[in-house]
């Protein structure tokens, strides 16, 4: 796993850098088949804590996860061990599901979802953020655990069902919500 170490607010040190690399090397267990695998680590200081954020695209899957703590090391570490639960989590479920059927009917791709404020009447609409990708064919199931992944409350996908675009969304009794268009 090669690594692209960012920080914001501070120097990445030569310490800080193999310790960065040392820890996410125990993920590299899980990626015995794809070794061209590029870690973005982004490491942020704030005025309230230490921030660490790890982005880590694999082909049909996005693995982040973010940690923020009084300590660099600390939120490094937590970091790590939120992407192992995520790697396990992933297999577990894979795993399962090729056992349940003949193979994978479609791997599971990850989307970005952007953020807009909700201005108040006065003031103009403005868009603040635009992101765009690929809809990769997969089931509600699937979308549901991307969602999760990612830590969203909402994930666009292309039902493999239906070929239309759909929105898997969590409800606030914790159960979960599917939108489809009407034909």
């Amino acid at each position: 796993m090669d690594f692209l170490i960012r920080g914001e607010n501070i120097e990445v040190t030569p310490a800080l850098k193999d310790y960065v690399e040392k820890r996410m090397s125990k993920l590299d267990k899980y990626f015995e088949y794809d070794r061209d695998i590029e870690a973005t680590v982004t490491l942020k200081v704030y005025k309230d804590g230490h921030r660490v954020e790890v982005t880590i695209p694999l082909t049909g899957l996005l693995l982040r996860a973010e940690d923020k703590s009084e300590d660099m090391y600390a939120s490094i570490d937590n970091v790590v061990d939120k992407l192992e639960r995520q790697v396990r989590k992933y297999k577990t479920r894979v795993n399962r599901k090729l056992r349940e059927s003949d193979g994978l009917k479609g791997a599971i791709y990850i989307n970005g979802n952007g953020k807009t404020e909700n201005p108040d009447e006065e003031e103009e609409l403005e868009i603040v953020r635009t992101k765009r990708f690929n809809l990769k064919p997969m089931d509600a199931e699937e979308a549901i655990l991307q969602m999760n992944l990612l830590g969203h409350n909402f994930f666009v996908f292309q039902n493999v069902d239906t070929n239309e675009v759909s929105v898997v969304y969590k409800r606030k009794d914790g159960r979960y919500g599917l939108i489809e268009p009407e034909a």
